[in-house]
């Protein structure tokens, strides 16, 4: 692990500010013990024994934490864990933090994958498996890294029951 906090060497990702008030009390504190410890989502995810893309998800208010991983939260942010338990006992408000059409560069970029891709996908789902949805609930994603004589690809697998 290097200095930063990750093993790709890169700083560690923080708290913009702007989105704070669409944000539960929960965020604030946990980006700032995040920070204080200079402790990438890779870092938190191993020692809490999740995926990275769920520990960030549980930092914005987008999932809801077990009492384990509050507990585990506490102990690896160095929190208290009555204070963490009482911000994080809620039922997570999805989709708030976020303006339509998103502004932020990268989250646009995502957006416009849906966009531009989303008929296709549907099709080729709907030829691979019938009439119905693929579920955001039973649901997991991961995120990866490539790098080929090209440069570094960003590989996000996005997996649900359907």
């Amino acid at each position: 692990m290097s200095a930063s906090g990750t093993s790709s060497g890169h700083p560690i990702a923080t708290l913009d500010t702007s989105i704070v008030p669409r944000l539960p009390a929960s965020s604030p504190t946990l980006f700032e013990a995040k920070k204080n410890k200079n402790l990438s989502f890779e870092t938190i995810a191993k020692a809490l024994g999740r995926e990275e893309v769920a520990v960030a998800a549980l930092f914005y208010g987008q999932a809801r934490a077990s009492p384990e991983d509050v507990k585990n939260l506490a102990k690896i942010l160095e929190l208290d864990e009555s204070l963490l338990e009482s911000q994080l006992s809620g039922y997570p408000d999805r989709g708030r933090q976020m303006e339509m059409p998103p502004k932020e560069p990268l989250v646009y970029r995502l957006y416009e994958i849906i966009q531009n891709y989303g008929y296709a996908y549907k099709a080729v789902l709907n030829e691979k498996f019938g009439d119905g949805i693929m579920s955001a609930i039973s649901f997991s994603t991961k995120v990866e890294k490539e790098t080929d004589e090209k440069g570094e690809w960003a590989v996000i697998t996005l997996r649900g029951k359907w």
